[in-house]
C-alpha cells in the first residue's frame, strides 16, 4: 500500500486538474504503470446478462487497444469492466468508496486483488472506512477524473451512474452511451444522456475513434457480442410469468426491436434502439 499527496509526481496527472481533486491517495498495485490513456466504464448494478457482456467485450478490446479500463469495483457492470479488462490482458483502475483495506462489496474479493497485481486499487477514504452511501457519489469523481471518456452501460433514470457522467461533462470529459430496448427502465438514463448529446457506442471501436485514436489491432470487435435469450429469461428478469414473458417477446418481435433465431430463442435486433 502506498500514499500520495497532491503535488507528488506521482499523483495522476490528469486527477490533479479537476475542480476538486483528492489531497491524498491510497493506492495498492502500480498507479504509474497506468499512466496511460483511461476511459471510464459504469453502470447498473443490477446489471442484465446481456450489460455484463457488453461491459465486458467493451473492456477487453479497450485493453487489447492499450486502453486503461476504470471502474468502481461495484457488482454488475463495473466488475464486468474490470474483468474484461483482465481478460484482454490489460490494466484496470478500481476506485472504492471504502478504505484500502475493505473490500466491498465482499464478493468481489478475489477480482480486488487480481486488480491489484495487474493495475490499481485506488481510493480517498482512510484506512479501515466501512462503505457508506454518501461515499459514493464522492468516488465517482474520481473515476470520472482519472478518464479521458465515461462511458455508461445500462443506467435506469436515477442511476448513481448519472452522477458519474454529470461529474465527467463538468470536467471537460467526454460522455458515452450504450443503447438498449426502450421495452423497460433499465436504459432510460443511457437514453437520457443521448438525447442530451453523450455520444453512443456500440463497441469499443466507437470510443477511440470518438477519442481520435488508433482504432487497436486487427480483430478488434465492430460490436459486442450477439447475445441470445429466451422467454425464461425475460420472465426471471422482469418478474413475469411465463406467459406475459411470451406476450411481451412476440409484441417486441412485431415492433422489429427483436429477432426470433430459433425455436424459443431471441436476439435484439441491431436495427433498433
Amino acid at each position: 500500500m502506498d500514499t500520495i499527496r497532491l503535488g507528488s509526481p506521482l499523483y495522476p496527472a490528469l486527477l490533479a486538474r479537476i475542480p476538486n481533486p483528492p489531497k491524498q491517495l491510497w493506492t495498492k498495485g502500480d498507479l504509474a504503470s497506468c499512466d496511460k490513456t483511461a476511459v471510464a466504464i459504469v453502470g447498473a448494478r443490477a446489471a442484465s446478462r446481456e450489460g455484463r457482456a457488453i461491459a465486458s467485450a467493451i473492456a477487453a478490446d479497450l485493453a487489447r487497444a492499450g486502453i486503461i479500463v476504470v471502474s468502481g469495483l461495484a457488482r454488475g457492470i463495473d466488475a464486468s469492466a474490470h474483468e474484461g479488462a483482465l481478460e484482454g490482458g490489460g490494466r484496470t483502475i478500481a476506485v472504492l468508496g471504502t478504505g484500502i483495506d475493505v473490500v466491498y462489496p465482499a464478493e468481489n474479493k478475489d477480482l480486488s486483488a487480481r486488480i491489484s497485481l495487474s493495475g490499481a486499487l485506488v481510493t480517498e477514504f482512510p484506512l479501515g472506512t466501512e462503505p457508506r452511501v454518501a461515499h459514493f457519489p464522492s468516488r465517482n469523481r474520481i473515476i470520472s477524473g482519472l478518464s479521458r471518456a465515461v462511458v455508461v452501460i445500462e443506467a435506469a433514470e436515477k442511476s448513481g451512474s448519472l452522477i458519474t457522467a454529470r461529474e465527467a461533462a463538468d470536467q471537460g470529459r467526454d460522455v458515452m452511451a450504450v443503447p438498449g430496448s426502450v421495452a423497460n427502465g433499465r436504459h432510460w438514463g443511457c437514453h437520457a444522456l443521448l438525447r442530451d448529446g453523450a455520444k453512443l457506442v456500440e463497441s469499443a471501436v466507437d470510443i477511440l475513434q470518438e477519442l481520435g485514436l488508433p482504432t487497436g489491432p486487427p480483430g478488434l470487435r465492430s460490436s459486442p457480442e450477439v447475445i441470445e435469450f429466451t422467454v425464461d429469461d425475460v420472465a426471471r428478469e422482469l418478474k413475469l410469468s411465463p406467459g406475459e414473458a411470451l406476450a411481451r417477446l412476440l409484441e417486441w418481435e412485431l415492433t422489429g426491436e427483436i429477432q426470433r433465431v430459433g425455436s424459443g430463442r431471441f436476439v435484439r435486433s441491431r436495427s433498433k434502439v
